[in-house]
């Protein structure tokens, strides 16, 4: 199985790009004004704009207003919604879209149980649990609190970089990776030689796990 990879945290076409050129499947777009990574709306529809096909291009919300997520749907090109608030299942289920739910890895989550409630979600996207803050954390969560049945169906986030994603992927093998703080050289702006570490080893470790 090849894990697929998202680049989350775009802000500039010339990111999107070089994170393509290295082989990334996905690109995530942040529509969450306390994040560093947020994106403006009509910055995004040009960047999507601009965008080759077959490349998934995902927008993330936190809590956002029904009218903020059916405008952005509207004016850019969206494949995927990922969700990293309180949303229940029919928040995320009324929009026309594929969408992901993310889950923060706190100490006593029952997996199968979120699994269950979310059972509509094209992937859960499982991040590390920082108290006040959705995501995009830097942090790292213990791996072994994921059911081995679950690994190949999920998302793996949370303080990945290009110093531990072939550990991940190894031990984990899951679904997709998605990175964003670890491949930055400053908060919203990729670093791009580490995207291309990072894209790299993935691919490495996917080649030597099949050798």
């Amino acid at each position: 199985m090849r894990t697929r990879i998202k680049i989350c945290g775009i802000t500039t076409l010339t990111d999107a790009k070089v994170a393509i050129d290295a082989g990334a499947d996905a690109l995530g777009f942040v529509f969450y004004p306390p994040s560093p990574r947020h994106i403006p709306l009509e910055k995004a529809i040009q960047i999507t704009q601009q965008l080759p096909p077959f490349i998934t291009v995902t927008a993330l919300f936190v809590d956002a207003k029904v009218a903020l997520i059916e405008e952005v749907i509207q004016q850019a090109r969206i494949d995927c919604l990922q969700f990293h608030g309180k949303e229940t299942p029919s928040d995320c289920e009324r929009y026309p879209r594929p969408w992901i739910k993310a889950i923060r890895m706190q100490p006593d989550i029952d997996l199968i149980a979120q699994q269950k409630r979310y059972h509509n979600a094209s992937a859960l996207l499982l991040d590390a649990y920082v108290k006040g803050i959705p995501g995009g954390t830097g942090a790292q969560f213990n791996w072994a609190q994921i059911p081995p049945s679950l690994c190949p169906h999920i998302i793996l986030a949370g303080g990945l970089n290009p110093q531990n994603i072939a550990q991940a992927v190894s031990t984990v093998q899951p679904w997709a990776v998605d990175v964003s703080g670890g491949i930055e050289k400053a908060k919203g702006i990729k670093d791009h030689a580490k995207i291309a570490q990072f894209t790299q080893a993935v691919m490495k470790t996917d080649h030597d796990r099949r050798n």
